[in-house]
This record gives structure tokens, C-alpha cells and sequence, in this order.
């Protein structure tokens, strides 16, 4: 059975800075910030939340369907997802506009800044979700604001579960929106910073929009995860990486490994731990799409 995957494809450049930003960004100059950053390395890679997830899912032996749209500068990437055998089905070309482009900077202690030029992903709400009997489920993850609105309102009305993970997207969206994703949706996956942003928008705990899904996913990084079902929280332990390179791209690989388990009938706490692993490989490597799973 396959998955639809609503989201990004994207072009990420990604710059190492080998201080600390904190370290560069005065708290009581934030009203005149002007700050520059040397970055000795820079590399573009294929990236975005759609891409990110379909590679990690087929990884796993799954089988995702993304939708999304690229520009005209996109051949490149519909080229590679059908080199590496993921369906381009839904993948939509646009003229006029570039493929959507992520610059992300880096420092020594993995935080990150993100600047994101949407291009040809504010066009993604033209390609429609319907019912088919070969898709089981989707996800709606960061993508253009219309996109998401009307794509998770056609997964409920095709009768598709669908797990709502609004990432970076998140900041789009007021409480009453954010609540009615939450109404529409079987799961929901946030990270810590989200969930707490999420909670303030909508006025609703973990806990309480937890009883509204079948769970309530937040990762925490390094600290592994929580399961929130029916109000009630469980710990899932993280799996130390071998090797930390690169962040970027970890949290898609989460929930890939999440789509995958929710097709094989698994419980949420299980997918958790498979998302947990996956992340742990994910960020021995550099980019989004380029690590190999060893295990499972």
C-alpha cells in the first residue's frame, strides 16, 4: 500500500559555520542585529519535507507517493526520484518559477537558521487528492499555505488517514486553523519547539489534543521522543548516532520511518522507535537524501 506525501521538493544549500550563534548574536541588539557569518563549507543537495520523507520511506521497503511541485529549473530532481524507482505520479512541473530553495546554516552545536524561498511549492494546491484503493494513508507536511489547507480538508473527505506535521509551516497558520488541522487529522508530529508553539496557538495541551488524534507525536533531538495517546504520555529512549555530521533531514527521516510502521499496522510507540533509529543513522551522513540504512 503506498502513501501520499504532501510537501516540499526542494534545493537545499547548506553551510557549516564552525562557531556558535550565540556566540555572534548580541540578546540586547536584536533591534539592530547585523551579523554575517563565515561559512567555509557550502554544498546544495536534493532536499524538502516531500523529498525528504519519500527517500527515507523507500529506504525502509515502503512505497511513497509524493505530491508536490518543482519549477523549471526542476528536471534534475524528477529525474533522481525516478532514478531511485520513487513515483513522480503526483510530481507537478510549473513554468515561470524556480524549484523551492532551502539555504540552511549550521553551527558547532547543530543549531540551525533556514532561509526558504517557496517558488513553485505555492502552486502545490492545484494537484488534488483523491480516493484510491492503493493508498492507505498520507501526510501533510510544510508546504504552501492553500496546499495544506485544502489537501488536508480532501484526505478527510477521501476517507484517508493522515498524520499533520506542519514543521516549518507552522508559524502560517492562527489557533483556529491550527485546531481544525488537528479535527481533520489521525496523527499529529511535531518537535519540541513546535509542540510548544502549536499548544499557545490553539490553547490546548499536549495532552488534551492528544484525546482528539489517535496520538500525538513530539520529537526531542538527542532525547529520543514522546508518545502522547488519549492524554497519556510515554518516553521513547533515542539510539545513539555513531556519528553526528549534519541534522539536516533528520526529522524527515523520523517520519518516513513513522509512515512506514503506520502502514504495517504498528503501534505509535513502535514507530517512534523506528523513527528514532532512522534519525540516529540520518545524521551520520551529510544532506537529506543521501544515507543508507544498515538496519531497521
Amino acid at each position: 500500500m503506498a502513501a501520499v506525501i504532501c510537501g516540499s521538493l526542494a534545493f537545499d544549500t547548506i553551510m557549516t559555520f564552525e562557531g556558535r550563534f550565540s556566540e555572534q548574536i548580541l540578546p540586547d541588539q536584536l533591534h539592530i542585529l547585523n551579523v554575517s557569518f563565515l561559512v567555509p563549507s557550502l554544498r546544495r543537495e536534493f532536499g524538502g519535507c516531500a523529498g525528504n520523507v519519500a527517500y527515507g520511506l523507500q529506504q525502509l521497503g515502503g512505497t511513497p507517493l509524493p505530491m508536490a511541485t518543482v519549477g523549471s529549473d526542476g528536471a534534475d530532481y524528477v529525474g533522481r526520484m525516478k532514478t531511485l524507482g520513487i513515483s513522480t505520479e503526483f510530481v507537478r512541473q510549473v513554468g515561470d518559477t524556480y524549484t523551492a530553495q532551502a539555504m540552511i546554516m549550521t553551527d558547532r552545536d547543530n543549531n540551525q537558521i533556514t532561509a526558504f524561498h517557496p517558488g513553485a511549492m505555492m502552486q502545490a494546491h492545484i494537484t488534488r487528492i483523491e480516493a484510491r484503493s492503493d493508498i492507505k494513508l498520507g501526510i501533510i507536511s510544510p508546504d504552501g499555505r492553500d496546499a495544506m489547507l485544502q489537501h488536508a480538508e480532501q484526505f478527510k473527505a477521501a476517507g484517508i488517514p493522515f498524520v499533520f506535521d506542519p514543521g516549518q509551516g507552522l508559524p502560517m497558520f492562527d489557533g483556529q486553523e491550527l485546531a481544525h488541522f488537528v479535527e481533520l487529522a489521525s496523527w499529529v508530529t511535531v518537535n519540541d519547539y513546535e509542540a510548544k508553539m502549536l499548544s499557545d496557538r490553539t490553547g490546548r495541551s499536549c495532552a488534551e489534543m492528544s484525546r482528539r488524534v489517535q496520538g500525538l507525536v513530539v520529537t526531542l533531538g538527542a532525547e529520543g521522543c514522546e508518545v502522547w495517546i488519549d492524554g497519556e504520555k510515554t518516553a521513547v529512549p533515542p539510539v545513539k548516532a555513531e556519528a553526528v555530521v549534519d541534522p539536516t533531514g533528520c526529522g524527515d527521516a523520523f517520519r518516513g520511518a513513522l509512515l512506514y510502521g503506520l502502514e504495517q499496522g504498528w503501534s505509535l510507540t513502535r514507530c517512534a522507535a523506528l523513527g528514532n533509529r532512522v534519525g540516529a543513522q540520518k545524521i551520520a551522513s551529510r544532506g537529506g537524501q543521501n544515507y543508507t540504512l544498515t538496519s531497521a
